[in-house]
């Protein structure tokens, strides 16, 4: 797929798998990440066994805009600034879920979530056709210490797995700064691709 102009055909099928309850392997400005239909109970425990995660993993909610995050997150006015002023981008925010967001997705004891608007036209044109958000997770596999970053590789690895792979070429190699702005002080969980500056 074409990495700054997607063809529409591809982007169309792609989001009509994800709405018939497919997994998909895709690239963001950070790395690739796998994503799925946010009510996709299936998709979420593939997600889960592909990466042996626990219950308490934040997943992420990959957000067109800030419209659309501010239906599923509990924003106070200095998370608002801050978020505004780094996104779109390389960074994920930890903040309490509304009442729109399943339970099932939520950290178990603070009924937090991850949200995160990123910089990747590929992304960007899938979430516009989908019309909602996809809930993601980067693609770290458990026995590696880096995220993959190349579409044929993770096809080759995780193809029996997953029900496609969009590969739009390079992307990037280091997975999302994780920001927890559901207390008063901001908390850095992660450091990545995008700058802490404005957190520290």
């Amino acid at each position: 797929m074409h990495p700054v102009n997607p063809q529409r055909r591809a982007i169309q099928q792609v989001a009509e798998l994800v709405r018939s309850g497919g997994l998909i392997a895709y690239p963001t400005d950070s790395c690739f990440a796998l994503g799925c239909r946010l009510g996709n109970k299936d998709g979420l425990d593939r997600i889960r066994e592909i990466r042996r995660l626990d219950d308490r993993h934040h997943f992420t909610l990959v957000c067109k805009d800030f419209t659309q995050l501010g239906q599923l997150v509990q924003v106070s006015n200095t998370a608002f600034r801050m978020i505004k002023a780094s996104t779109p981008g390389s960074y994920t925010f930890i903040l309490p879920a509304t009442k729109d967001v399943p339970r099932r997705f939520l950290h178990p004891k603070k009924r937090t979530v991850g949200v995160r608007i990123p910089e990747h036209a590929v992304v960007q044109d899938l979430l516009t056709e989908l019309g909602e958000p996809l809930l993601s997770s980067t693609l770290l596999l458990p026995d590696q210490d880096e995220p993959m970053t190349q579409g044929w590789e993770i096809k080759k690895r995780l193809d029996h797995v997953v029900d496609a792979v969009i590969d739009s070429g390079g992307c990037g190699t280091e997975p999302t700064t994780v920001i927890d702005l559901s207390q008063v002080e901001p908390e850095i969980l992660r450091r990545g691709a995008g700058d802490t500056a404005r957190f520290e």
